[in-house]
């Protein structure tokens, strides 16, 4: 799991205008407490209180600030403590008592919470969908849970074999003898990769679908997926040239091996809200194929090196995401997840947050990363360039 990206932690619809309590959610194994101000903004703190580790999404909304259940210390959104009940109405705070604010942005009818200390201007975008605005798309949202590493989903997504045998009504289950995967051209971007390839494929099932798309029997459609980050997704399907849909997926890890997973999925034929309900089903149906080779996967947890599973060029995509992810390792943003998980009774610990880029002295410690000197300079040396 990763800091310094942008997690999807709830429908815009779950985080309520004017509610007294505020929304407990968990994202890197880690918890957070969101809430509306009065001007309707979403905010977003650290969910345990510096004093005596009491539960902040426990606690009350009280003039767009958070108050901790236990004692009654108050934070603004901006993670600074501005109430203290036992010192007095007059009392001086230390600085050093605030908690972690993060930077909040609603979009696509989602809170995308942006968990790392990087400033503004060295941040990822959110990942970019510009057909969602567009009148002549459609979209609906599917939220899963599945209990995977949400790096093995993010890679499902960027294989182009699977969908042969994984997916019937992608494929023909390998009963073509002819069947291969065409060659994989990569389109790198500064945060993820991806590719556009044919693949043949039978007619939709759906009778409404079927009919919409243009395609009478079996053809060659284009398909493609792509990451940007660690955590979000694009697939696009072209069944004709009228007929496309796409999705995008955002996963946001609960832990490392439960993945939420929400899907922004479009279409530009059947754009009648009528159809949505056929579309979620599609949609579903698809899903759950995936989840089924999915969560028995052994071992759960993506490899750290490739040598423990032999990949072949369909696997170029899965294989330059590796790289990427490595990469982001080597910048210091990999949660030391095994020292958390050692820690988890004695020590509550804090993702960094932009303000710590200001302010040095924190009570919450921040969560340990792994130490990314040392894995570069290992890499540097088992390439041999050392």
């Amino acid at each position: 799991m990763f800091i310094n990206f942008w997690y999807v932690a709830a429908e815009s619809g779950e985080v309520i205008f004017g509610a007294e309590k505020p929304l407990k959610v968990q994202m890197l194994g880690q918890r957070f407490a969101l809430w509306r101000d009065s001007k309707g903004v979403v905010r977003c703190v650290s969910d345990t209180c510096t004093h005596r580790s009491g539960s902040l999404a426990d606690g009350r909304i009280r003039r767009d600030c958070i108050e901790c259940p236990y004692h009654g210390w108050t934070f603004n959104a901006d993670g600074a403590c501005v109430r203290i009940p036992s010192l007095g109405p007059d009392a001086k705070i230390p600085d050093r008592t605030r908690v972690d604010a993060y930077p909040v942005v609603e979009k696509y009818g989602l809170v995308h919470v942006f968990l790392g200390d990087l400033p503004e201007a060295e941040r990822p975008e959110i990942l970019p969908i510009p057909e969602f605005d567009d009148a002549s798309w459609r979209f609906i949202v599917l939220k899963m849970d599945w209990q995977i590493d949400y790096k093995r989903s993010v890679e499902n997504t960027m294989d182009p074999a699977h969908n042969e045998f994984t997916h019937p009504t992608h494929g023909f289950l390998g009963v073509r003898e002819d069947y291969k995967v065409d060659e994989v051209t990569l389109i790198d971007k500064p945060w993820g990769t991806g590719f556009l390839n044919r693949m043949y494929a039978p007619p939709l099932p759906n009778r409404d679908m079927h009919e919409a798309s243009g395609r009478s029997g079996d053809d060659y459609a284009t398909g493609g997926a792509g990451n940007h980050g660690p955590n979000t997704t694009w697939t696009y399907i072209h069944i004709s040239d009228k007929a496309w849909m796409h999705g995008y997926a955002f996963h946001t890890p609960i832990t490392e091996k439960l993945d939420r997973i929400y899907v922004l999925f479009g279409r530009n034929y059947l754009t009648d809200p009528k159809y949505d309900n056929t579309i979620q089903q599609r949609g579903n149906f698809i899903a759950e194929q995936d989840r089924y080779v999915l969560e028995p996967v052994h071992p759960k947890l993506t490899p750290s090196h490739n040598a423990h599973e032999f990949l072949v060029p369909a696997d170029k995509a899965i294989g330059r995401y590796r790289e990427y992810c490595r990469d982001w390792e080597e910048r210091g943003w990999r949660i030391d997840v095994a020292k958390v998980r050692a820690d988890e009774d004695r020590v509550a610990y804090a993702i960094p947050s932009p303000g710590r880029r200001q302010a040095k002295s924190w009570v919450m410690p921040a969560i340990p990363v792994v130490a990314a000197p040392e894995r570069a300079a290992a890499r540097r040396r088992s390439a041999g360039q050392e």
